[in-house]
Formats: structure tokens, C-alpha cells, sequence
């Protein structure tokens, strides 16, 4: 009965409207255009030149560092007043996938600043932390997020760093080490998870803020990687580090919830940057499959490349939307946690099979370092690695979707 009604009103133009007020998932407002337009044009001129350079040094070059904080990429979802663009964070997460196209190294830097260290301080500092760090960090220097440990991986909250807290208690001394760190080579800031009473488990971890240049705090072995290996990714040591109590973020024991909370916004990001991975991979096999002549005609027109070609392009978009679908929600403010997961989860796969078939297409050219498709391939595995593995956000969704059961 509710659908003869609802149609016959569509019919006669009653709610047409309303149903018109939802636009598709790809339709983004003027501003979220004009900043892919930009990214994208910015990736293009200023990162393609030096891909394989950086990557083949293992180091990001500073100048196109420089350039980023000049085009507004550190800081996109930061307020105005605090010095961003405040673009929002779909914003945060079209520009990520705009640099993944050209450089998923790039990517997750500018991803880091955005959706974990920026999203930090707007959502627990206090105004006058907010005032001090939010403008540097949105234009002359970087951040990184301190929580992994080696034995503290996927159960994060078993970290062994701890912070002792001086007779009066105005100040923390920190003790551990870090491992995995991105962004740690260039960082300034950064925001180091340490508990404050082991005995209460999960409940005594508290996120600190420390300057590089405080003493007590140090960048360690840089690690070798498969790939995304222009990102820095060091060990960071904090040794008998004191930081005073204005320099947590949030509040004390607050540390397990900021560090989830960063996380589940931060696996959207990572999910924004698969997708871009892909695409990337996808556009320049493209065109060489249809440039290279094989038999008579273009190895991309023959019936059994034109099907990998299409199931390659739906996965992408499939992506795509679960991307842009956790991103609005999150802007909306409803409980995103299980779309991000799934996201996460997906576009890390898609960036894996794309990659690598992309590299199949173009055959031997594939796999020579002329282009870019062996990068690709070996950036793409880290997607089922960092913020969450995908065994781990397995398990996130199992539980959300069974919790109705129960």
C-alpha cells in the first residue's frame, strides 16, 4: 500500500524534491571540485617528476614537503581561524586520493597530518593547544601519531611506554620506544601514547605531546620497506623524556579512546588512498593496452582483456563509494565505525588485485622500474597493514553486524 502511494505521488510530482536532495555519492559541491581539480593538477606538476627519485633514495624531498603546506594539503580540514583550509574532511579525503594516483608515498604523509595528527588536536586539545600547535602544523611543519609498539602491533593497548609522574604531578617522565612511525623522519610534533598506571590496563594510556626538540625524544632506525618507501617510517625512542601535564592531549587515561577514535577516521583515509593506488595503476595500463599493438590490434581491444578491464573499473568504483559513503557519514556525524572497516578492508584488496593485474597488462614493461606499475604493485600491500590489518577489520565488522543478534 506505502509503495502505490509513494508512487502515485512521484507521478504526480508530489516529493519529487525530496527525493532530488540526495545527489550521488560522486556529486561533490563546488569547493570539494575546485580542491580535487587543484590536487590533482598539483600531483601532476610537482610529485610525478620526482617519483622514482624519492623512491629510489627512500626519503621525501623537502622542497615538495614545502610545497605541500604552500598548496593548503596540511592542513584541509583545519578550522580558518587556527590557519586551515577548512575544507572539511571529505576534502582530507579527495585530496588523498588525488596524490595516490601519482604517489601513494605522498598520499599517506599529507593522510597522517590530516586524519590523525590535525584530527587530534581539533577534537581534544585545548584552545590554548589548539592555538599553539594547529597553525604550524597546518603550514610549516609535520606531525606524526606515536602508538605502535614492537610488541604492540594489532593489541595496541598491551604498549610498554610508560610515563611516571613527578611528587606534584606538573610533570610526566617518559620511557619506551616506538616502531613504524610515518611521517617520524620530518615530524616536529609528536603525539606519543604512554601509560601512566599499568594497572589499570587500558585505562591508564595518555596521549602526550612533545616537541622534537625536547631532549628526551628521538628518531631511531629507518626502516626498509617494500614500499611507499619515499614515507619516512623510523622507530621513535622517548628516554626518560619529561613532558609537563599541559602537554596531554585530552584528558589523563584518556589515551585508548583518542587512539581509537583517530583510527576508525584515519582507516577512511587509508581506504581514499587504496582507491587512488588503483586508479593510478588502472589509467596508465589503460592507455598502454590500448597503444601497444599485438596480433593486428590493440592488446586492450582483445574480448578477454576487455573483461578483466571492467571487473577492474567496478571494483574501483565499488571502492570508490564505500570511500565517499563512511567519509559523508562521518561529516554527518552518524556512527561510521563499521562503513570505515568495510572500506578499509575493500579498497585495500581492490588496490592489490588492480595493481598487480595492471602490471600483467602491460607485460614486461610492467616490470621494469620505466613505469610506474611495479610501484604501484609494491605500494599497494601495506593497505592490509597499517591503521588495522584486514584480519582486524574482519573482526570489527563480525562484531557490529552480529551485535543485532545477540
Amino acid at each position: 500500500m506505502f509503495a502505490r502511494r509513494a508512487a502515485a505521488q512521484v507521478a504526480r510530482g508530489v516529493g519529487r524534491r525530496a527525493f532530488a536532495s540526495h545527489p550521488s555519492l560522486h556529486t561533490l559541491t563546488d569547493d570539494e571540485n575546485a580542491l580535487k581539480d587543484m590536487v590533482a593538477a598539483f600531483a601532476q606538476q610537482e610529485i610525478a617528476p620526482k617519483v622514482m627519485e624519492m623512491d629510489e633514495a627512500q626519503k621525501m624531498c623537502p622542497e615538495l614537503i614545502k610545497k605541500c603546506f604552500e598548496q593548503g594539503l596540511m592542513g584541509i580540514e583545519t578550522p580558518a581561524e587556527y590557519g586551515g583550509a577548512d575544507l572539511g574532511f571529505v576534502g582530507s579525503i579527495l585530496a588523498i586520493e588525488e596524490l595516490a594516483k601519482v604517489d601513494p608515498s605522498v598520499s599517506v604523509m599529507v593522510d597522517v597530518q590530516n586524519t590523525l595528527v590535525n584530527n587530534g588536536f581539533f577534537r581534544w586539545a585545548t584552545e590554548e593547544q589548539k592555538k599553539k600547535y594547529l597553525p604550524r602544523l597546518a603550514n610549516e611543519s609535520l606531525g606524526c601519531f606515536c602508538l605502535s609498539e614492537a610488541g604492540s602491533g594489532s593489541d595496541a593497548f598491551a604498549l610498554k611506554t610508560k610515563a611516571v609522574a613527578s611528587a606534584d604531578g606538573s610533570e610526566y617522565v617518559l620511557n619506551g620506544a616506538k616502531m613504524w612511525i610515518t611521517n617520524s623522519g620530518e615530524a616536529e610534533t609528536f603525539l606519543v601514547m604512554a601509560n601512566v598506571d599499568p594497572s589499570k590496563g587500558y585505562k591508564g594510556i595518555t596521549c602526550f605531546i612533545v616537541s622534537k626538540d625536547n631532549p628526551g625524544i628521538r628518531v631511531g632506525k629507518k626502516e626498509n620497506k617494500l614500499g611507499i618507501r619515499a614515507s619516512s617510517t623510523h622507530e621513535v625512542i622517548v628516554e626518560d623524556c619529561v613532558v609537563k601535564k599541559e602537554d596531554i592531549l585530552g584528558e589523563i587515561g584518556q589515551g585508548y579512546k583518542i587512539a581509537i577514535e583517530i583510527l576508525n577516521e584515519g582507516r577512511i583515509g587509508i581506504a581514499a588512498q587504496m582507491v587512488g593506488l588503483a586508479e593510478g595503476a588502472f589509467e596508465g595500463a589503460m592507455k598502454h593496452s590500448l597503444e601497444r599493438v599485438q596480433f593486428g590490434q590493440p592488446v586492450g581491444t582483445f574480448q578477454a582483456m576487455q573483461h578483466q578491464q571492467a571487473q577492474c573499473k567496478t571494483n574501483i568504483v565499488a571502492a570508490q563509494l564505500m570511500v565517499y559513503n563512511a567519509a559523508r557519514k562521518k561529516m554527518a556525524g552518524e556512527n561510521f565505525i563499521m562503513d570505515a572497516a568495510m572500506a578499509k578492508l575493500y579498497a585495500s584488496q581492490v588496490a592489490g588485485q588492480v595493481a598487480s593485474q595492471s602490471l600483467e597488462w602491460m607485460g614486461g614493461c610492467g616490470f621494469v622500474k620505466d613505469y610506474p606499475q611495479e610501484k604501484f604493485y609494491r605500494d599497494a600491500k601495506i593497505g592490509a597493514i597499517y591503521e588495522g590489518t584486514s584480519n582486524i577489520q574482519l573482526t570489527t565488522i563480525a562484531k557490529m553486524i552480529q551485535a543485532p543478534y545477540l
